[in-house]
């Protein structure tokens, strides 16, 4: 890929930039038609390599942001865990912009939901808190240096899901809650009071709602 693709874009396509990760890449064009081009050529040069493009992933994207009010375009992309697409940012002094920026992707939180639902952990009664904390903190601490230096309020609903799994641990451990969320919610938030850095994302101020 590297040999295919690389060099070829420096020789004949020369004012693209370009973003790559293993076999994913990035193409910044300066037009549409610019982009139109660029692709159709790369098409050919790949299957002249033997390989081919996604044919769900390849596709032209518009970079639509405050100023660029082009519209009938995509708008939006997945890379490496990410979703690029216009976002409005608010002013300190009030008001609001359109940039395009990136976020974690909704396929990201879904792969992370289904692995803390893989972990089991609000069955396993027979452990406490604190090997619950230990058991994931390493994850936690993954997502957050990963997906936390872009934009670590896009955690939010993914330590919402975490703590939901906690309370259910809760109710499966002290029958004597009765099934109560209410007595599980107001026990945990007495852990977060107590052992505030038990878990990774509670020293960065992800509580409990």
């Amino acid at each position: 890929m590297h040999y295919c693709v690389d060099k070829w874009l420096e020789k004949f396509h020369p004012s693209v930039i370009m973003v790559r990760y293993a076999d994913d890449l990035i193409i910044h064009c300066s037009s549409y038609q610019e982009a139109v081009r660029t692709l159709t050529d790369l098409k050919d040069r790949l299957e002249k390599c033997g390989l081919r493009a996604h044919p769900e992933k390849t596709k032209i994207v518009y970079c639509k942001k405050e100023g660029r009010n082009l519209n009938d375009y995509p708008v939006q992309f997945d890379f490496l865990g990410f979703s690029f697409q216009p976002m409005r940012n608010r002013l300190r002094n009030g008001g609001s912009f359109l940039q395009f920026d990136c976020k974690m992707s909704r396929k990201s939180k879904v792969r992370i939901n289904g692995e803390l639902r893989k972990l089991n952990f609000h069955n396993k009664t027979q452990r406490g808190i604190q090997d619950l904390a230990i058991l994931l903190n390493p994850k936690i601490r993954g997502w957050v240096q990963y997906y936390g230096k872009i934009s670590r309020r896009s955690l939010k609903p993914v330590f919402y899901y975490l703590h939901h799994r906690l309370i259910r641990w809760i109710l499966n451990k002290y029958k004597s809650f009765k099934g109560s969320k209410v007595k599980a919610v107001k026990w945990l938030r007495q852990v977060t009071v107590s052992y505030p850095n038990l878990f990774y994302h509670w020293e960065l101020g992800y509580k409990l709602v």
